[in-house]
């Protein structure tokens, strides 16, 4: 079947996994400064708001705009769109091809011309949470580099970070945050935070799982046999969908941006009352990295439930508002991959 004919639903896992990684790069990029915020808020010292900080987003947003001017809004930009188009890219491809597989697996088992029935939500919960299990793992030390730019250095070294700056000594960018993390805790640095995040592969297969059910119910009472939903109502039920993933798995969420910014081992320094890291010097519990679960544990401590949920509203707003332009721009950027596969098909064809 030549390339032109081939309708966008039946898209490739290269094709799917283009298209969503293109939308994810796009929504992110236009709500970014909430995320620098949303990373910083989660990163601060449970006691925080203890020591007169008002965390809520726009004060967060405020004062990096008045510390750091325009660029502190968008620090770490081009580490996070490259952890955002390679997290999705994987995410999509492994999720079409894992997707694809099952159905063709259960399809072969049917009667000739039977009608395959939707999938199950445990179904479609298992399949995105390995495809996330997979994406993470390729993933990862990206993610680990951008969170180091989004955060930054801790404030009582900015003043030396300043001056070896100034000496050339420090290097923030993409590549000078990598070689500092491999030189001070070896290459297994670039995957801390690893054991939360495949336990957040959940999110996405929690999102992608009521989506498509809530999809599915809704296109039945409207007795729509396209397939398809109009832009408002797929933004709608996919903010519901991000809203209820984000609240389900959160605790691990801001457990992770801990772990991957060190502000977690700060913590634990000053608890047990030893000298606090310096800038990126990492510290550890007992000859061991400090773990999801000494954080929660932690907070839970200081604070109750509560504590397990600072900063959700952040997050809330930002991977809803990043979430429902991904679905609705989705197809969109599906028509973009098709055309992009098919103009790489025609110059390989005319190369031979």
């Amino acid at each position: 079947m030549p390339a032109q004919s081939k309708p966008v639903q039946q898209l490739t896992p290269f094709g799917a996994a283009l298209a969503g990684a293109l939308g994810g790069c796009f929504s992110t990029a236009v709500v970014y400064p909430l995320d620098v915020a949303k990373t910083r808020i989660q990163a601060l010292p449970s006691d925080a708001k203890g020591k007169g900080k008002d965390l809520s987003m726009t004060s967060v947003l405020l004062r990096i705009y008045k510390q750091e001017g325009i660029m502190g809004l968008y620090r770490g930009f081009g580490a996070t769109m490259l952890n955002t188009f390679s997290m999705q890219y994987a995410y999509f491809f492994f999720y079409s091809l894992v997707r694809s597989s099952y159905i063709k697996r259960l399809t072969s088992k049917l009667p000739p011309g039977s009608k395959l029935p939707p999938l199950s939500t445990a179904a479609e919960l298992l399949l995105g949470a390995l495809a996330g299990a997979l994406a993470q793992i390729f993933t990862i030390p990206v993610s680990v580099i951008a969170t180091r730019q989004q955060v930054g250095r801790p404030e009582s070294s900015k003043k030396v970070s300043s001056s070896a700056v100034s000496e050339g000594k420090v290097d923030d960018s993409f590549m000078g945050v990598a070689q500092e993390i491999v030189e001070e805790e070896g290459v297994t640095g670039l995957w801390l935070g690893i054991k939360p995040g495949l336990v957040l592969t959940v999110n996405p297969a929690i999102t992608y799982g009521a989506f498509e059910r809530v999809k599915s119910v809704v296109l039945l009472a409207k007795g729509n046999t396209s397939n398809k939903l109009g832009p408002w109502l797929t933004f709608v039920i996919g903010a519901l969908s991000k809203t209820l993933a984000t609240v389900v798995t959160y605790p691990y969420i801001m457990a992770k941006v801990r772990i991957q910014a060190r502000s977690a081992d700060v913590e634990d320094a000053l608890e047990h009352h030893e000298e606090a890291p310096h800038a990126h010097k990492y510290h550890h519990k007992h000859g061991k990295h400090v773990g999801a679960l000494d954080i929660l544990a932690r907070v839970w401590k200081r604070e109750g439930f509560t504590g397990w949920y600072q900063g959700m509203e952040a997050q809330i707003t930002k991977a809803v508002l990043s979430q429902a332009l991904l679905f609705m721009s989705k197809e969109q950027f599906e028509h973009w991959a098709l055309a992009i596969m098919i103009f790489a098909a025609r110059l390989t064809s005319r190369r031979h």
